[in-house]
C-alpha cells in the first residue's frame, strides 16, 4: 500500500527543489525525521539514494546542454569520495549505538541546515566581498581549494545528506567566477551524483536505507520537480531564497530543541538510576 502522505511529501520537496535548486537533502531528511519519525540514520541513508536518483536526471539534462565543468567535478570528487568513505568507516568502527548515531546525525544536520540557510541569504554579499580576492588566486591554489571543498562536502553529506546544494553552489561561484551560473549549478549536480551514491552505499551496508520509502517519495517528487522548475520563472528569486532559508532555520532549531530535550531526559533517567 502506498501512503498518500509520503507521495504528497515527495511532491512538496520536489516542488521546492525545482523552484529553488536547493538539494533535496536539506528538505527531505528533516521532513522524514520530524514528520514521520524515521530514525535520523535511516532518513539520511534513504535520502542519499533519493538524491542520487533525482540528480542523475538533472546531470543528464545539464550534460546534454554542455553546462557541466568536468575538471571541477573531478577535483570535487577526488576530495569528497575518499572523505565520504573514511567518514562512514569511522562511524562503523566506532560501533555507536542508535542513540549516539541519532545525536551525531542531528547535530551535524543542524549545522548543515544553518550553513545552507546562510548560503542562500548571504550568497550575494559573500560573492561581492571575496570574489576579487579569489580572482587573483592561481590555478594550482584553486585546484587545491576545490579538492578541500569536496572533502568538506563529503563529510557533511555522508553524515547529514545536506551540503551539496546551496553550499556547494556558493563555493563554486567563488572558486570559478568566470563560469556561467547554469554551468555552476550543473557542475554541483553532477558532483552530487557519485557522492550521494557512494555515501548511500555506505549507509546501505549498515542497513540504514528504506527502499520502499524511497520509491514512494520518488513517485511524488519527480512531477514536483518538473512543476517547480516551471513555477520558478514566475516567483521572484529573492522571495524564494529568503523563504526557504527561514524554513531551514526553523527546522534546524526544531531538531536542535528535540535533541536537547531527548539528551536531558536521558541524563535525568541516568541520574535517577544512579540514586
Amino acid at each position: 500500500m502506498i501512503d498518500p502522505l509520503y507521495v504528497v511529501s515527495g511532491f512538496a520537496v520536489g516542488l521546492l527543489v525545482g523552484m529553488t535548486g536547493v538539494g533535496g537533502g536539506s528538505l527531505m531528511t528533516p521532513l522524514l525525521i520530524l514528520l514521520f519519525g524515521v530514525h535520523p540514520t535511516t532518513a539520511v541513508g534513504t535520502d542519499l539514494f533519493y538524491a542520487a536518483a533525482t540528480k542523475t536526471g538533472g546531470s543528464l539534462i545539464h550534460g546534454l546542454g554542455r553546462s557541466i565543468h568536468w575538471p571541477a567535478v573531478i577535483r570535487l570528487a577526488s576530495g569528497s569520495l575518499p572523505a565520504s568513505v573514511l567518514t562512514l568507516l569511522a562511524m562503523w568502527q566506532l560501533g555507536l549505538d542508535a542513540q549516539a548515531q541519532r545525536t551525531i546525525v542531528n547535530l551535524v544536520l543542524c549545522f548543515a541546515l544553518f550553513l545552507t540557510a546562510i548560503s542562500l541569504v548571504f550568497r550575494r554579499a559573500i560573492m561581492e566581498r571575496y570574489r576579487r580576492r579569489i580572482e587573483r588566486v592561481s590555478e594550482r591554489t584553486s585546484t587545491i581549494l576545490t579538492v578541500m571543498t569536496g572533502a568538506a562536502l563529503g563529510v557533511l553529506v555522508s553524515i547529514s545528506s545536506v551540503g551539496a546544494g546551496a553550499v556547494g553552489v556558493t563555493i563554486l561561484l567563488l572558486l570559478y567566477p568566470r563560469l556561467p551560473m547554469a554551468t555552476v549549478v550543473g557542475t554541483d549536480i553532477a558532483h552530487a551524483v557519485p557522492l550521494t551514491l557512494v555515501a548511500g552505499i555506505g549507509h546501505w551496508a549498515i542497513g540504514a536505507v528504506d527502499w520502499a520509502l524511497m520509491s514512494v517519495l520518488l513517485i511524488g517528487s519527480l512531477p514536483g520537480i518538473l512543476i517547480g522548475s516551471y513555477g520558478a520563472l514566475r516567483v521572484p528569486e529573492t522571495v524564494l531564497r529568503v523563504t526557504l532559508a527561514a524554513v531551514l532555520i526553523l527546522v534546524a532549531g526544531r531538531i536542535g530543541v528535540q535533541e536537547l530535550q531527548l539528551t536531558s531526559s536521558v541524563v535525568t533517567a541516568l541520574s535517577s538510576a544512579g540514586r
